[in-house]
C-alpha cells in the first residue's frame, strides 16, 4: 500500500476585532450609570495628575407639595439617617437604656448573633452553652433586645417578628396578635373560614388582619446601613413644547474633567526623557477619557431620540401606551450593535415633565396579533388590559386565568392561559384563590 502525503500553501484573509484594554474600558463606560461613571472618573483622576475633576452640579426641579393642613412638606426631613449599621444602632440603645449588669453582658452577646435583617441566628440553648448562663437568664436578655428599635428585631422566625411588631402597634387590629400566635400557618394558607370559626369572629375580620400584616416588614433590620436607590440622576432630559419632543443630555449630572495645562507645561520643561514619556502617556489617557465620556453621552442621546420617535404616543396620550419595541429595532435604525443599545438603556434614566423613567421601560415585546386598525400590540398593552379587568372583577368571585383569557380575547387580545399567568405574575397579581375577599 502506497502512502502519499501532499502539502500545499494557501492564503486566507479574515477580519477579526481585537478587544484592546482601551476598547474594553470604552464599552464598560457606556454601561456605567452616572454614579458609577463618577466613581470611575474620580479613580482615573487619582492615577493621573493631569486630570482635574469638576464636581457634578445636579439640581432637582420640583414644585413643593403640601400636606393636608396646607404646610409645605420637605421630603428631605423624611429620609432616615441610615449611615450606621443595625449592630451599631442596637449597641447605642443598649448602652443608653440598660445598666452595666450581667444581664446586659448577655444582651451584648446575643446582639453579635443578629443578622442584617434583624433576626437572631443562634438558639438560646447554644447561647447558654457558650456563656454558661441558664435558659431563663438568656430569655430575659432576648426580651430586652426585642424591646429595642426597630420593632421586630431579635425575632427567631417570621411569626415572632410579626408578633413583636403587632404588639407594639397601637393601631393593630384587636385580634391580630392572637391570630398570629395561634393560627399563623392557617392565615398564611388563607384558611380564613377555619380561623374565623375557631375564634368566633366574622371572616372579614380575619381578612382585615391579613391586610394589616401586609403593612408590616418581614426584615426589620434591612433598612440600616444602606442608602442604595435613595436617588437617581437622569442621563437625559425630555422637554415637551406643544406637539414637539426635545431631548438633551443632562450635563448637570455628569462629571466634568479638565486638563491641567499649567502643570503639564511646567513639567514639560524637564530634560528627563522618562518624565516626558510619562507626561505624554498621561495626556493621551486624558484625551481618551474625555473622548469616551463624550461618546457615551452621544450614544445615549441618539438611542433616546430613536426611542422617542417610536414611543411618541406615550408622552401625549393619557393612557401612556407603550408600542412594541425591541433592541434590534433601535440597533438597525442607528446602525449599531444590539449590545450597544442594551448598554445604553440599562441603568440610564430619562427626566420628563410626567416623571422619571428608565430607558429600558420603553421596550416591550410584540404580541402575536394586531388591533382592527392594523397596529401591533405590545405586551405592556395586554398587561394594562389584564390589570383593568382584574381591578373591575367581583372580589368575592375573582376570575380564573381561563376566564381572563376569554375576556382578553373579547378585547382582541388572543393569548394563551400560560401567557396570562406569566403577565399576572409580572404584575404581582396573585391567583384567583388568593384574590378572593369576604368584605
Amino acid at each position: 500500500m502506497k502512502f502519499q502525503q501532499n502539502f500545499s500553501q494557501t492564503q486566507k484573509q479574515t477580519q477579526k476585532l481585537a478587544l484592546t484594554q482601551k476598547l474594553q474600558q470604552s464599552i464598560q463606560v457606556l454601561q456605567y450609570s452616572v454614579e458609577e461613571l463618577t466613581n470611575f472618573v474620580d479613580n482615573a483622576a487619582l492615577e493621573n495628575p493631569l486630570i482635574e475633576v469638576t464636581e457634578a452640579n445636579y439640581t432637582l426641579n420640583y414644585s413643593k407639595p403640601k400636606s393636608n393642613n396646607g404646610e409645605e412638606l420637605n421630603y428631605l426631613n423624611q429620609i432616615p439617617d441610615t449611615r450606621i449599621s443595625l449592630f451599631e444602632h442596637l449597641i447605642d440603645q443598649i448602652h443608653m437604656n440598660y445598666r452595666d449588669t450581667y444581664l446586659r453582658t448577655l444582651v451584648l452577646f446575643l446582639v453579635e448573633s443578629i443578622d442584617l435583617n434583624g433576626f437572631l441566628t443562634i438558639s438560646l440553648e447554644e447561647a447558654c452553652q457558650k456563656t454558661g448562663a441558664d435558659v431563663i437568664q438568656m430569655l430575659d436578655a432576648l426580651t430586652l433586645i426585642q424591646r429595642l428599635d426597630p420593632a421586630g428585631v431579635g425575632a427567631r422566625n417570621l411569626q415572632e417578628c410579626l408578633m413583636l411588631q403587632t404588639e407594639r402597634d397601637d393601631h393593630a387590629p384587636a385580634i391580630a396578635y392572637l391570630v398570629l400566635e395561634e393560627h399563623f400557618d392557617q392565615l398564611a394558607d388563607r384558611k380564613w373560614p377555619e380561623i374565623a370559626k375557631a375564634i368566633d369572629v366574622p371572616i372579614k375580620e380575619i381578612q382585615g388582619v391579613f391586610d394589616y400584616i401586609q403593612t408590616l416588614t418581614p426584615t426589620p433590620g434591612a433598612s440600616f446601613g444602606s442608602t442604595d436607590g435613595l436617588y437617581i440622576i437622569p442621563d437625559v432630559q425630555v422637554i415637551i413644547e406643544g406637539e414637539q419632543l426635545q431631548v438633551r443630555s443632562n450635563r448637570r449630572g455628569m462629571p466634568e474633567i479638565k486638563f491641567q495645562e499649567n502643570y503639564f507645561e511646567q513639567m514639560k520643561k524637564s530634560q528627563d526623557t522618562e518624565v516626558l514619556k510619562y507626561l505624554e502617556g498621561k495626556k493621551q489617557d486624558f484625551q481618551w477619557l474625555q473622548k469616551t465620556i463624550q461618546q457615551r453621552g452621544d450614544t445615549i442621546l441618539r438611542v433616546t431620540e430613536a426611542i422617542l420617535r417610536h414611543q411618541r404616543a406615550f408622552f401625549f396620550d393619557e393612557q401612556r401606551p407603550i408600542k412594541p419595541l425591541i433592541l434590534k429595532d433601535i440597533a438597525e435604525e442607528l446602525e449599531i450593535h444590539e449590545s450597544t443599545v442594551s448598554r445604553a438603556v440599562n441603568g440610564k434614566y430619562m427626566e420628563t415633565p410626567i416623571g422619571v423613567f428608565e430607558l429600558k421601560t420603553f421596550f416591550s415585546q410584540k404580541v402575536g396579533n394586531q388591533t382592527e386598525a392594523g397596529d401591533d400590540i405590545s405586551a405592556d398593552t395586554v398587561k394594562q388590559a389584564l390589570q383593568e379587568i382584574i381591578q373591575g372583577e367581583n372580589k368575592q368571585k375573582p376570575y380564573s386565568d381561563q376566564k381572563l383569557v376569554e375576556l382578553l380575547k373579547a378585547k382582541s387580545f388572543a393569548i394563551s392561559r400560560r401567557t396570562v399567568a406569566k403577565y399576572r405574575e409580572a404584575l404581582k397579581i396573585p391567583s384567583s384563590s388568593k384574590r378572593k375577599r369576604f368584605d
